[in-house]
């Protein structure tokens, strides 16, 4: 479980490298008197089903382009499904695209947030870390896939064809292959996702690291969450399209490369 943390946290860390800029001025006394602000993290406390939540929230908007190949998280031997191992086998995750002809399409997220969850012990007064997770309020953009093997609730719509979705799955979603008996897609055969539609940004995305199973809340207006399981779990469900179905993963070479 501590491997499986760091290398979360170092995805989180790279995640959160995406790019942003801004040209400063001075404000005038009148337009100061207009202005209001507030810290750059926000920190909240919730309790939900037995559980109690620490919310730090990056209240910033974040434009984003990283390179993630390889990722596996949640090694550890799963009797009742083992399959490649890991809870996420994830062989590319481009966030961003530069195909040729294309400008360069980077991805958008606002407010990444890390969120504690703790559990009373029985003992008085004494609580213990049961894991946590990490999220964006939202994300709008082009994100390439090539998932092996997932572990979470995730729904990608492909229009006409129907859609790939984790509740087809007898096994409820933990270590699943992206197939199921009678379904015409497969999870292999996406290459990239669009997050967001006309409407507005994805709303759902988070991964958890936890050591027992766990209802986190869901965000304002949306459905609720079917429950994570233990190990590592990734949500996804919210204004998510199938971009290919050819299984090929786009470009995304960074700007000025």
């Amino acid at each position: 479980m501590r491997r499986t943390l760091l290398a979360f946290l170092l995805a989180f860390l790279v995640l959160t490298g995406g790019t942003a800029s801004a040209q400063m001025r001075a404000l005038s006394d009148t337009e100061m008197s207009s202005v209001s602000g507030q810290g750059l993290f926000t920190v909240g406390n919730s309790s939900y089903n037995g559980f109690d939540f620490t919310r730090i929230g990056l209240d910033a908007d974040v434009t984003l382009n990283a390179n993630l190949a390889n990722l596996r998280l949640g090694e550890y031997t799963y009797a009742p499904r083992n399959g490649g191992g890991a809870d996420l086998d994830i062989g590319a995750l481009r966030f961003g695209r530069s195909d040729a002809g294309d400008a360069q399409r980077l991805v958008h997220i606002g407010n990444p947030y890390f969120e504690f969850v703790y559990q009373n012990t029985g003992a008085a007064g004494q609580r213990e870390v049961v894991g946590m997770r990490l999220g964006f309020d939202s994300i709008s953009g082009d994100i390439g896939m090539k998932i092996a093997t997932l572990s979470g609730a995730m729904r990608i719509d492909a229009g006409a064809l129907g859609a790939i979705d984790t509740l087809t799955d007898a096994g409820g979603g933990k270590r699943w292959d992206g197939t199921c008996t009678g379904c015409t897609l497969s999870l292999s055969q996406v290459g990239a996702v669009t997050a967001g539609d006309a409407s507005g940004p994805s709303r759902d995305f988070w991964i958890s690291v936890l050591k027992t199973p766990v209802t986190f809340q869901a965000a304002p207006g949306m459905p609720a969450l079917t429950e994570a399981q233990a190990g590592v779990w990734l949500n996804w469900r919210d204004k998510l399209a199938a971009l290919n179905l050819t299984g090929m993963v786009p470009a995304n070479n960074p700007p000025g490369h």
